[in-house]
């Protein structure tokens, strides 16, 4: 889809993003890139790195690859020490990078659960920590007035609860404090816009095709409040929230999962609860309840 937003939105702008070379990461880097952000992008697998840049790069935009792993301070200091020292100044860092699977709780090793807060939980606040003397107000390259963006993905796997996934939904839950908290100190202390995005189910992700069964993607699908979104709806969320459009957002987490969040089973049609409705009425015109009942 074509965008809604100005070519030049992000001018001048460094962007940093974790994770990406794939799925979400990925297309918040070609928007960003796409609307005059130079971008780098941080992830684990050289091949990936090498081949998003080559595709980022075709799109005319200037674009390198880091490798390394958020949960290493040194491979997160090193990264964005790189990002600046190749583009003379940091704006932007997304918190994409993130780690899932399938499992029963009483399946789950402490291994397995650790790993998970590691990537997604204890990775983001790494990589805030280590960014924070480049994109705060008068910081390493920064004007004095200004402060940078951070945006960090998470999901709403944790606004109830959800089959399965106890390590992802704890991880998630702490991206969200993680956001808020920040949010209050360093948009107080430094000028920087800290927020969150929580995506639904995205056509054509890992989260998707690991998470969600052909079996169960086939009920999904036959309800339309489920229906997927699509990496660049997320994209969009990311480029409101980096771009002046989003200079009075601060410590929000924007759900992009078209309502899905909100909804539980359907018991009953509509037409169904009318119905019920209307014998209810008349029969509490009747009979009303809760009325006390003498015994005299």
């Amino acid at each position: 889809m074509e965008s809604p937003f100005r070519a030049n939105i992000l001018k001048g702008k460094v962007a940093l993003v974790t994770g990406g070379g794939s799925g979400i990461g990925f297309e918040i880097s070609v928007q960003l890139g796409k609307h005059g952000a130079s971008v780098a992008i941080m992830g684990r697998r050289k091949h990936v790195l090498e081949s998003a840049v080559d595709v980022l790069r075709s799109h005319g935009i200037p674009a390198i690859g880091l490798e390394g792993d958020v949960r290493r301070e040194d491979d997160a200091a090193r990264t964005v020490e790189s990002t600046f020292k190749h583009f003379g100044r940091l704006d932007i860092l997304v918190n994409a990078a993130a780690g899932n699977f399938l499992v029963p709780a009483q399946d789950l090793s402490p291994n397995g659960f650790r790993t998970v807060i590691d990537i997604d939980s204890i990775g983001t606040f790494i990589m805030c920590h280590e960014a924070l003397k480049y994109l705060k107000k008068g910081g390493l390259g920064k004007d004095p007035s200004t402060g940078g963006t951070i945006i960090n993905i998470t999901a709403t796997l944790h606004y109830g609860a959800t089959w399965y996934q106890i390590h992802a939904s704890a991880a998630k839950a702490a991206i969200d404090s993680i956001t808020r908290s920040l949010a209050l100190e360093w948009g107080e202390d430094h000028g920087i816009l800290i927020n969150g995005i929580a995506p639904g189910a995205i056509e054509d992700t890992a989260g998707v095709s690991k998470l969600a069964p052909e079996e169960v993607l086939s009920k999904i699908k036959e309800k339309p409040l489920y229906s997927f979104g699509e990496k660049w709806d997320i994209a969009m969320a990311a480029l409101y929230l980096a771009s002046d459009a989003g200079k009075f957002v601060n410590g929000t987490v924007l759900v992009v999962d078209g309502g899905q969040w909100l909804s539980t089973p359907r018991l009953l049609s509509k037409d169904a609860v009318r119905q019920l409705s209307r014998r209810q009425e008349t029969r509490s015109r009747v009979a009303p309840t809760g009325l006390p009942k003498s015994k005299l």
